[in-house]
This record gives C-alpha cells, sequence and structure tokens, in this order.
C-alpha cells in the first residue's frame, strides 16, 4: 500500500536519485582506476606465461646443444693430439 503523503514521496525520489548518483560515480571511480593502471602497467614490459615457457625450453635445449659440442670438441682434440 503506497502512501499518499507528499513528503514521503520526495523522500523516496531523493533516495532513488541519491542511489542512482552513487551507482555512477562507483562505476566511474573503478573505470578511472582501470584506465590508471593501465597506464602505469602499460608501459612495463610483462611476458606472458606461453612466453616465458617457450624462452625456458630454447635455453635448456641450447644448454643441452653446448655440452654435447663440448665433448665433440674434447674427443676431436684427443684424437688430434695422438
Amino acid at each position: 500500500m503506497q502512501s499518499e503523503n507528499p513528503l514521503i514521496a520526495d523522500f523516496v525520489k531523493l533516495a532513488n536519485a541519491a542511489a542512482g548518483t552513487f551507482a555512477g560515480m562507483t562505476r566511474e571511480a573503478r573505470e578511472g582506476a582501470r584506465a590508471r593502471m593501465k597506464e602505469t602497467f602499460g608501459g612495463l614490459d610483462f611476458v606472458s606465461r606461453e612466453e616465458f615457457e617457450a624462452v625456458k625450453e630454447m635455453a635448456s635445449r641450447a644448454r643441452e646443444d653446448a655440452a654435447k659440442l663440448e665433448a665433440r670438441v674434447a674427443e676431436l682434440e684427443a684424437k688430434l693430439s695422438k
């Protein structure tokens, strides 16, 4: 049952307007914070996990190849010194 009191009706309108304004302010604050975060961290050179894992695997293979080549060079040097 709705009240016919104009004072209460005006208060309800004011409360609804305040809630809408607060929701808008919250949304704007959130969007502003996101924009500042993108600005702050956008210039940094972060890599994705996939890129990191790929480079890590390449480095591991390069170390293995270097070890094999060192062994091969040592073997060839041993043959030459005989």
